[in-house]
């Protein structure tokens, strides 16, 4: 069979597998990102590819699972690109420069609540379960970074983007986001550079010289994002949206700097414009498509053999940063002087985190493995935040905060 067929029937394989795990998500009524995660790693080489068909039928005309298994084509690895650098592209249309720079003092507040709470509370964790210094600073990252991914297709999919607690949610992502460009760029050096603080400032500069870069592109750079889109073609419309937004992050990732936050800050010039409606209706079918390649291409070069040698560890980290989570969740929403009720769900939205960028070996798979639990604890939370606000606003609203309270 030529290799062009058999990618083709691959890439196949992958869409029939996302869209029969997302009919298997809608039927229970559960989230979408979990199923994508686990289709992929049911797929991938480390679970389908050991399974020797054969030997379990007594016959030599079914395949070996290894002939079956999908593995991380280029294809899928661009894929997964393209859907988080969409997702966060999305999250830049909703978060524009004004609403930014309105929102600072808030930000900062928040961002700092939340890094305070969970990033300490990581490292802590970290220290105590490895007793160094780089795999605590790794995990405190794991711990601290929640997912943007996850939260903004959440609050996508719940319709809770246009909610007044969106304000407080995207502002603590905005935050973490910034400070992950930086914290990349040191872990980066110290994993590679064997702790060289030359090169880890290096890559701090870089990464917040393209920082400002784009940050003076999305300030002075409306009118010529405007233009960009004067056409009556759909078709030009998203070709030169893409070719934008997927070139600028590709040359932050080329320099070291995290391609979603490039691909925020495109999102954010392009919410200026009087585009901002077409943007959302034409790539609204791009971006979910791509991003279930990228949850499923999660899963997909994700060896679950390994979480049993970390389950402890991903218990452990569950158990301590939930309710921390929840409590920087909370404290961000009064900040954002929100009532107990929307505090309360900016508190379960927090509870989706994982770091997004792969680390080797058994941090990796902590990483992974973390990231699938609070991904369907958040995504739970959030699904039956009415519920849940039903049983604890009232207590809280009892209790002394009772006079802050805002409007619901």
């Amino acid at each position: 069979m030529a290799a062009e067929s058999t990618a083709l029937i691959d890439v196949g394989a992958l869409f029939a597998a996302v869209a029969l795990a997302g009919l298997g998500a809608n039927r229970i009524g559960q989230s979408v990102i979990p199923f994508y995660i686990v289709i992929g790693m049911l797929l991938g080489e480390h679970v389908l590819g050991q399974i020797d068909f054969p030997s379990l039928l007594g016959t030599e005309i079914v395949p070996h699972g290894s002939e079956l298994a999908l593995a991380e084509t280029d294809f899928v690895h661009v894929g997964a690109e393209i859907g988080i650098v969409l997702l966060l592209f999305f999250l830049g249309l909703e978060f524009n420069l004004d609403r930014l720079i309105a929102s600072k003092d808030r930000i900062w507040k928040a961002g700092t609540v939340d890094l305070a709470i969970n990033f300490g509370t990581g490292l802590v964790l970290g220290w105590a379960l490895f007793g160094a210094f780089l795999p605590a600073v790794l995990t405190a990252g794991i711990v601290y970074i929640s997912s943007s991914a996850i939260i903004t297709k959440s609050l996508i999919d719940l319709g809770w983007i246009a909610n007044d607690e969106a304000d407080a949610m995207l502002g603590t992502l905005v935050f973490e986001d910034l400070f992950i460009a930086v914290y990349l760029a040191i872990v980066t050096a110290l994993a590679l550079g064997g702790g060289n603080i030359g090169d880890a400032l290096g890559l701090i500069g870089l990464s917040i010289g393209f920082i400002l870069a784009l940050l003076l592109l999305v300030y002075s750079g409306t009118a010529w994002f405007q233009r960009s889109l004067e056409t009556d073609s759909h078709e030009f419309i998203v070709l030169r949206a893409l070719g934008i937004t997927v070139l600028v992050s590709g040359a932050a990732l080329t320099l070291g700097v995290s391609e979603a936050v490039a691909a925020f800050f495109v999102g954010m010039a392009f919410s200026a414009t009087d585009h901002v409606h077409d943007l959302e209706n034409l790539l609204e079918p791009l971006r979910d498509t791509f991003a279930a390649v990228f949850f499923f291409w999660i899963g997909l070069v994700t060896d679950p053999t390994l979480f049993p040698e970390v389950v402890w560890l991903i218990a452990a980290a569950v158990v301590l940063a939930t309710p921390t989570k929840l409590l920087s969740g909370y404290l961000g929403g009064r900040i954002y002087d929100l009532s107990e009720r929307r505090s309360v769900r900016v508190a379960l939205t927090g509870a989706g985190a994982g770091l997004e960028t792969g680390i080797a070996s058994d941090i990796y798979a902590f990483a992974v493995g973390y990231v699938l639990v609070m991904s369907i604890l958040g995504t739970t939370l959030m699904q039956y935040a009415d519920e849940i606000e039903s049983v604890v606003v009232p207590r809280l609203e009892s209790g002394p905060a009772a006079a802050r309270s805002g409007d619901d």
